[in-house]
C-alpha cells in the first residue's frame, strides 16, 4: 500500500519510507491510500476470538500488502504479550485498561509494534497479500515459531535515529520498546518539570541506546523541535532520522487493535450501542479508533475528552481550529495546544480535502462529541468514582469516565480508555484520594535507576548543533 501526505504536496511513499521518514517532505502526515473494510464474518466471530488473532486481522488490513504474513503474525504476537482487558466500573460504564504492558501505559502497544516493524522492514520488499486475512486467523498457532529479523534492515545497515517528543507516557513506551535494539538510537525530548517523577524515571534511567533530552519548555516546544529536525536538510544528510510519536503511521495505526478487542469483549457480554470515549491530547489514540470505525468497527459514536487544553473541543463547537499554547494540568499527558493528528482527522472526514470545511465539520460532529475539564473537575471525578465504585482512576482516565457519565444515553454502553496505571501519578492520586497506591514491581524497578539526561534550550539551533555532534 502507498501512503500520501495530508498536505498533498509530497510524493506517494511506501510503507518503509512512511515509517522511516515519519513525516512527509511537505510536513504533512502520512495517510494510507486505502482503508480496507473488514468482512462481516470477522465481526460475527470476533467475540469468540482472542486478542492476538483480532489484532492480526486488523494488522493485515493495514500492513498485509507490505509485510510477509507469517512475519506479521509473529510481530503481532510478540507485541501483544499482555492483555488490554475491559473492566466494569458501574452500570453501563466500562474501563478499557491499557496499562498492563511493560511501561504501564497505552503507548506500549504502538511503540512495541513500531520497534518490531522498523527492524523487520527490508530495503527491497517483495511481498503480497491484500486486505483482511480473516480466513487465516482460524488456523493460527498458539506458539511463536519464527524469530523476528535482526536489526538494521530498515536502513540497509545504517543507524536509524528515532526522535520522540513526550508529554508523559510516550517517552517511556518508545524508549523501552526500542531499548537494546541494534541499529537504532532513540532521543526522547521532554519538557523540564512537566512530567511526573515516575514517568521521567522510565526513560531517563535506561542508558544504552536511549538518550533523554530535557527541554526548557512545554510539550509543544518538544514537538516543534522534532518536526523542525525532520525538515532540516543538513541534519538529515548527516544522520537518518525518524519519529516514534503518533505522527508515525507505525505508531498510531496499531492502537486500533485494542478498540476491536474492547468491542469484542463487550459484544461477548451481550452489550450493544457502544460509545467509545478517549482521553485526548495529541489525538493519535482516538485517530486510531476512527480508522477502526472506517474499517467497520461497530461503534455508535465517539467522545474526545480533553483537560483544559480545549482546542479540539472548541473546533467541535465552532468549526474553527485555533491552536494555542498548551496549559499545564493535572492530566499532563494531554497538555497539547496544537494536536498533530487533527490533520489526519480533518483529512479522513474531508475525503482528502474534497469536501467543504462545513461538510467536513458536520461529518465529524455527527460522529464525535467533546468534553473539557478543569483540574478541580478531574479531582472531583477521581474522588467520586473511588467512593462510589472503589475503582481508582488516573487523571486522564477520569476525563473519559466523567464524559461518559455526562453524555451516555439510555440503552448505550460506554467504554473509556484508562490510559496509564494510577501509580504512574502516585503523588497526585494519593493526595487526591487519601490512599497509598501500590507501585507494581516493574514500575518500582525503573525508580531505582539513576537519572541521565541532556539539558537543552528551547531553541532549534541548539538542538541541531547537539545532534550534529553525535
Amino acid at each position: 500500500m502507498l501512503y500520501y501526505s495530508t498536505n498533498n504536496k509530497a510524493p506517494l511513499a511506501s510503507l518503509e519510507k512512511a515509517v522511516v521518514k515519519g513525516l512527509a517532505e511537505d510536513r504533512g502526515l502520512y495517510m494510507p491510500q486505502e482503508i480496507h473494510k473488514l468482512p462481516q464474518a470477522f465481526f460475527d466471530d470476533m467475540p469468540q476470538m482472542k486478542f492476538q488473532d483480532i489484532a492480526f486481522n486488523v494488522a493485515s488490513s493495514f500492513f498485509g500488502d507490505d509485510v510477509d504474513l507469517d512475519g506479521l503474525q509473529d510481530l503481532v504476537y510478540d507485541t501483544l504479550q499482555f492483555d488490554c482487558p475491559v473492566v466494569k466500573v458501574k452500570d453501563n460504564i466500562y474501563s478499557l485498561e491499557l496499562f498492563h504492558g511493560p511501561t504501564l501505559a497505552f503507548k506500549d502497544v504502538g511503540a512495541r509494534f513500531m520497534a518490531r516493524l522498523l527492524r523487520s522492514l527490508s530495503p527491497s520488499p517483495s511481498r503480497g497479500g491484500e486486505g483482511s486475512i480473516y480466513s487465516q486467523s482460524k488456523v493460527l498457532t498458539e506458539e511463536l515459531t519464527t524469530p523476528l529479523p535482526s536489526a538494521g534492515g530498515a536502513g540497509g545497515g545504517a543507524l536509524v535515529n528515532v526522535l520522540v517528543a513526550t508529554s508523559g507516557d510516550t517517552g517511556s513506551a518508545v524508549a523501552n520498546g526500542f531499548l537494546g535494539v541494534e541499529g537504532i538510537h532513540v532521543y526522547v525530548l521532554y519538557p523540564k518539570g512537566k512530567v511526573s517523577p515516575i514517568q521521567e524515571c522510565q526513560f531517563t534511567t535506561l542508558g544504552q541506546n536511549i538518550t533523554a533530552v530535557e527541554v526548557d519548555g512545554v510539550f509543544d516546544d518538544c514537538q516543534r523541535l522534532v518536526k523542525q529536525a525532520f525538515m532540516d536538510e543538513e541534519l538529515n544528510s548527516h544522520m537518518k532520522l525518524t519519529s516514534a510519536n503518533s505522527i508515525n503511521v507505525a505508531r498510531f495505526l496499531p492502537q486500533a487493535f485494542y478498540y476491536f478487542n474492547a468491542v469484542a469483549r463487550l459484544k461477548a457480554m451481550g452489550k450493544d450501542n457502544i460509545v467509545v470515549c478517549v482521553p485526548s491530547g495529541n489525538f493519535g489514540n482516538i485517530c486510531a479508533a476512527l480508522f477502526g470505525h472506517r474499517m467497520g468497527l461497530p461503534v455508535k459514536r465517539f467522545i474526545a475528552a480533553n483537560n483544559a487544553n480545549d482546542v479540539f473541543y472548541n473546533y467541535l463547537q465552532t468549526g474553527q481550529y485555533n491552536p494555542k499554547p498548551s496549559v499545564q494540568t493535572l492530566a499532563n499527558a494531554m497538555d497539547v495546544g496544537d494536536p498533530s493528528n487533527f490533520a489526519r482527522i480533518l483529512n479522513l472526514y474531508s475525503e482528502n480535502g474534497t469536501l467543504s470545511p462545513e461538510e467536513t465539520h458536520h461529518r465529524i460532529t455527527s460522529l464525535i462529541s467533546g468534553a473539557t475539564y478543569s483540574d478541580e473537575q478531574i479531582k472531583d471525578t477521581m474522588r467520586r468514582c473511588h467512593e462510589e465504585t472503589g475503582y481508582i482512576l488516573d487523571p486522564h482516565g477520569a476525563c473519559g469516565y466523567r464524559a461518559l457519565e455526562e453524555q451516555l444515553q439510555e440503552g448505550e454502553t460506554g467504554v473509556f480508555c484508562e490510559t496509564a496505571h494510577p501509580a504512574k501519578f502516585k503523588e497526585k492520586v494519593d493526595e487526591i484520594l487519601g490512599i497509598d497506591v501500590a507501585i507494581p514491581d516493574r514500575l518500582a524497578a525503573f525508580m531505582r535507576g539513576e537519572k541521565q539526561s541532556v539539558p537543552m534550550a528551547n531553541d532549534f539551533e541548539a538542538f541541531k548543533a547537539y545532534l550534529m555532534e553525535q
